[in-house]
């Protein structure tokens, strides 16, 4: 993390100089931030909060900030502040199921890692911010995008393990498949 991404995550604090502090004197703490006033947060079970940053990133898509908690095992995604209506309208458009996730602004509060955290830490960037976020009207729409796209594939991937629960159970289906088709 960059200076100017903690002075951007400091100011969203209660208490700016005492978030500093913390992290001038622990870079590895994380610290409570209220959510709403710089910024909003949608988080995901794991699973497809990492599945969805995969493809956010190979993708070249904007998108934020990215955390990962690994002890709550959810990935949250940084947007805008009141960009809700934005992404719930851009979810409900898209074709699949969207997954479960829980949208936090005004009234939330946001663990997030210090500008340093160690591995094996609780909270980690998957992202870390590196400036004040500019403003883009096309996160809320790649994040909603990609959420729903990323559960459509796991979901996929679950129903194929189930067909197909090891690789001897996919080699003998093919096999057999082949010998009906050869006569």
């Amino acid at each position: 993390m960059t200076r100017r991404g903690i002075e951007w995550l400091s100011a969203a604090a209660d208490d700016p100089a005492d978030c500093r502090a913390t992290w001038a004197d622990d870079p590895q703490a994380p610290y409570m931030l209220p959510a709403g006033h710089l910024f909003d947060m949608v988080t995901v079970e794991q699973r497809v909060g990492m599945e969805t940053f995969d493809q956010l990133l190979r993708r070249g898509l904007p998108f934020g900030p990215t955390v990962l908690d690994h002890r709550s095992q959810r990935v949250g995604f940084f947007l805008g502040s009141k960009s809700r209506e934005d992404f719930t309208h851009y979810l409900e458009r898209e074709e699949g199921t969207p997954p479960s996730y829980r949208y936090l602004s005004g009234g939330s509060v946001v663990v997030v890692p210090g500008p340093m955290p160690m591995p094996g830490d609780r909270y980690e960037w998957l992202r870390a911010p590196t400036r004040r976020p500019t403003a883009n009207p096309l996160r809320p729409v790649a994040l909603a995008t990609m959420l729903v796209a990323s559960a459509e594939l796991l979901a996929r991937v679950d129903r194929y393990g189930e067909r197909y629960p090891s690789a001897a159970a996919l080699a003998q289906a093919t096999f057999e498949g082949s010998a009906v088709d050869a006569g």
